[in-house]
């Protein structure tokens, strides 16, 4: 006897359609753009310039430091962790790059030492989190404060001027029309996505955060992938600090000032969990473009700097709350 057929479930949704729907529905990458699309809507309404191709080619251009060491900070918040000094790295590496060059050394070397110190200072957090068991608020703290005095003492305070003049083209020069901060952001961007997604470093990173004592038992050397993530977290601090350097054509020894509140925000804001294990450089990317967004609009609104502090600080507890909650329901 044949079966009657149930009329009320649906039809199964075409390939293409599910797959979109996954890739939706996925936390870390759906909230954040809609998000993002929220307050571009909010911002095309109440200003007159917003959509215009200057602003918008100012805005990636803002967005490109914050985004570059927002890489590293995924990477450390995604481990658990969180790196506080980046800001006083990019100081230290932008100076300390700019004052060899002056000195007479080849740019070449002068660039590779920076990059090289920003790594000796991420491998240095990771040493002291890794091996040492401290806690990494507290190290990278302690390193911030190291960074930023080493850049204050061998600039003497002041900045450095006079930088050879095609140095300039990091920060303001541009390939096919597109300016060279904004291409090195996507190229950082696009190695750390597929270091994350598409590698086992990039599972382990995401292990320890889940659960570090599973990971260990496991047979992942766990200390070895935390001393990766602050090396990378340094390496990217001293990328933005040289690509800032080259925007001013100075050595700022008060450079970076502030620049670890944005980098985490713009991470939380991407969606990545707080407590790490959970996360997408995607997201982290959408949210630094989201946190640029937001300045430029609130700026071209004519909103108190003080008051812009207020609004920041609220929508990133909500973006904290929202993917705490998420994270439970998952």
């Amino acid at each position: 006897m044949q079966q009657p057929v149930n009329t009320n479930t649906p039809p199964p949704a075409p390939a293409p359609v599910a797959a979109l729907w996954r890739a939706l529905g996925k936390q870390a990458a759906f909230l954040p753009f809609a998000g993002l699309l929220l307050v571009c809507a909010v911002m095309i309404a109440t200003t007159e310039h917003f959509l215009s191709l200057d602003n918008l080619v100012n805005i990636a251009r803002q967005v490109s430091i914050n985004a570059i060491i927002a890489v590293g900070m995924s990477c450390a918040i995604i481990s658990g962790g969180i790196d506080l000094s980046v800001g006083s790295v990019m100081a230290l590496t932008g100076t300390l790059s700019a004052g060899l060059m002056v000195a007479g050394v080849p740019p070449g070397a002068a660039i590779l030492i920076g990059l090289a110190v920003g790594v000796a200072f991420g491998v240095g957090n990771g040493f002291f989190v890794a091996y040492a068991k401290m806690p990494p608020i507290i190290v990278t703290l302690a390193t911030m404060g190291i960074a930023r005095g080493m850049a204050l003492l061998y600039t003497g305070g002041y900045p450095i001027n006079d930088l050879p003049a095609w140095f300039e083209f990091f920060g303001k020069g541009s390939v096919l029309g597109v300016q060279a901060p904004i291409l090195t952001m996507l190229l950082v961007f696009a190695l750390a996505y597929v270091l994350l997604e598409h590698t086992p470093p990039g599972r382990y990173i995401y292990a320890i955060g889940g659960n570090e004592e599973a990971t260990r038992l496991s047979g992942v050397r766990v200390a070895r992938y935390k001393l990766l993530v602050y090396a990378i977290s340094g390496f990217t601090a001293a990328i933005a600090g040289l690509v800032l350097t080259s925007r001013l054509m100075s050595g700022q020894p008060n450079a970076g000032v502030g620049f670890e509140l944005d980098a985490i925000a713009a991470v939380v804001m991407g969606g990545t969990a707080i407590t790490g294990g959970r996360g997408s450089i995607v997201g982290t990317l959408i949210g630094a473009v989201m946190l640029g967004v937001l300045n430029n609009g609130l700026n071209m609104m004519g909103v108190s700097p003080y008051l812009q502090n207020i609004i920041k600080g609220v929508i990133i507890l909500l973006a904290i709350y929202i993917s705490r909650n998420s994270g439970k329901r998952g």
